[in-house]
Order: structure tokens, then sequence, then C-alpha cells
């Protein structure tokens, strides 16, 4: 059993939301939560001991400062991430690892569900409701790394940006507020559009500026001086990648910019999350964590030319430029 487990169940049962900022005792928590007593209390006790919780007298409980990541209230809630990565959709696509090591090829989501990950997610609502809850979630944190990694790219030399499947918004309307010139549009899949109550132009009052567009980026993206792909390319293999490259490439003029947000594989001998997360793509998807080179290549053979990579320091994001010529 590993750390991620018990952080899932406490997440699950609410045990983090239920708790709060307040102090309370297990059997009031299994009460109030419908839980059963004893096993309420281990639970509790085990989360304290991994940092999560905070045991007080007379089996009472608080949440820790890193506990309260997990609560759906915090601004950098991991509630939502937590549910997608380490439910049962995720293990049951993780068990094939081996497998996929062992033959070669790629998506446990295809070996387990016969499906690709996107289908499923259509076709189920509640995988697609906690998909796209961990989603807006991942963004809610990236957001701000992304925006600095940008802090010296000429956004005034642009006048409209393009998210190409950038789910309800949150990192291009948080450009546009910090923008007065800026238009914007989302390329989203159509069930990612269908509730209007979750999309985010109108809280950020911005929505005068932002389009919401239904469509495939497989077939054709709508036209703009820059393309914007966060965690979009790291899904898909090579083949897939160009595809949707070159389709922002045509239906772009001379001088428009492809800026791509993702991890960046660094060299040999240098631990880093990036090299972790690779074996998750590997394992769900068609994708991959790729190098620097690795996405100039991608650039190149779709049209584009590589113009440089922007760092921040301590940040785990980076985004590599792209140049129509």
């Amino acid at each position: 059993m590993a750390a991620s487990d018990l952080e899932h169940a406490g997440v699950k049962l609410g045990l983090f939301d239920a708790i709060g900022s307040t102090t309370q005792t297990a059997d009031h928590l299994a009460e109030t939560l419908a839980l059963d007593p004893s096993n309420t209390y281990r639970l509790l006790r085990a989360l304290a001991s991994i940092g999560l919780m905070e045991e007080r007298s007379e089996r009472s409980f608080s949440v820790s400062a890193t506990g309260a990541l997990f609560a759906s209230d915090h601004p950098s809630s991991l509630r939502s991430s937590c549910l997608w990565e380490e439910g049962e959709t995720m293990y049951r696509a993780w068990r094939h690892l081996p497998a996929i090591v062992k033959e070669g090829g790629v998506d446990g989501m295809v070996r387990e569900f016969g499906r690709p990950a996107f289908e499923l997610i259509a076709s189920q609502p509640e995988v697609g409701r906690i998909f796209n809850d961990a989603m807006t979630g991942y963004s809610s944190r990236e957001t701000g790394e992304v925006i600095a990694a940008l802090q010296h790219f000429d956004l005034k030399a642009i006048t409209s940006i393009c998210d190409i499947g950038g789910g309800f918004g949150h990192l291009l309307c948080s450009i546009l507020q910090a923008t007065d010139h800026l238009t914007g549009t989302i390329l989203e899949m159509p069930a990612s559009l269908e509730n209007p109550d979750a999309l985010l132009a109108s809280s950020f009052g911005v929505s005068d500026r932002m389009t919401y567009q239904a469509g495939d980026m497989f077939d054709q993206v709508p036209r703009a001086d820059a393309y914007l792909l966060k965690h979009i390319l790291h899904d898909w293999d090579d083949q897939a990648c160009c595809t949707i490259l070159k389709n922002a490439h045509a239906a772009s003029a001379p001088g428009a910019r492809v800026l791509i947000a993702e991890y960046i594989v660094p060299g040999l001998g240098v631990s880093d999350f990036s090299k972790m997360f690779d074996i998750h793509m590997m394992s769900v998807l068609t994708g991959r964590e790729r190098t620097e080179s690795e996405f100039s290549e991608l650039l190149e053979s779709s049209g584009w030319t590589f113009c440089k990579t922007w760092t921040q320091p301590a940040s785990a994001m980076a985004v590599v430029e792209g140049v129509r010529t």
C-alpha cells in the first residue's frame, strides 16, 4: 500500500472537506459521513502518520497544512487530481505496465477498457466529470507557471490566441485578464463544452474577448496569431502531434507562433518528475514526455521553426516556442 492509496481514500470519503479548519472526533466524522467508527479512526490515524492529519486527544483530528491541499476549497487543491490519478480508472490502466514494457506499444486504457481514454471519458459521465475537474485543478496550479515562463514573451506582437484543448479556459482567461488587446478562442471537444456554467470566461471578466468553439483538433483549428497547447502533445504519439501542429500551421499566417507548455525531459543523470510522468503517459495513453530536441523535431516536421524554450527557475513547466516562417 502506498501513501497515495491513503490520500485517495481520505479524499473519496470526504474526510478533508468534513474536517475543514476544525478539530473533530473520529466518531463524529463517522456519524456525519455514514462510516464505520472504528475503521474511520484507523484511517485517520494512518493519514496522521503520513502528515496529512494531526491526531489530538480523545481520538480527534485536524487537517494539517499539507492535508489541506486535499480539500476542495483550497486555492491549489489536489482533490480532483487525486480522484483522477489514484482512482479506479487509472489503476486498471496502470496494471498493464509490465505487459506494455515487455510487448511494446502503449495505451493501457485500450488494453483494459477496449477504447482510448478520451472515448471513455466522453462516454461515461462520471469518469468525464472527474477528468474535467482534475484538468481544471491542474490548470489552476500550472497557469502561474506558464505565465511566469512567458513573462518576457512579446504578447504585444499578437492580437489573437487559440488555446487548443484549452478545457474550461483557466489559462487563456488568465492571459486575457492580464492584457487589454488580446482576443482568445478555446477549441475543445463538444462534450467538454456542454455545461455553460463550467466555462470560466464570465467569472474572469473576459467574456467579450473570449470564444468557445467545439471542434476536433485533428480535423482543423481556428485561425489565430498564436496557438497554446498545454499538456496536449504529451497525450499523443509523434504522428498525431504532427497532425495537430500541421493543422495549426495550415490555419495561420507567416509569423504566427505556437507555444507548447509541457514538462521538458532533462539530460542524463538528472532526477526529474517528467521521467516519472512519462511512464504514466505510456501506461494510459499513446503519448510521452519529450526532450527539447524532440519537441524541436516535431515542430520542424510539421512546418514550424523552433525558436527557443521559455523557462522559469523552480518551475516544472516550460514553454517551447515555434514560428511559422
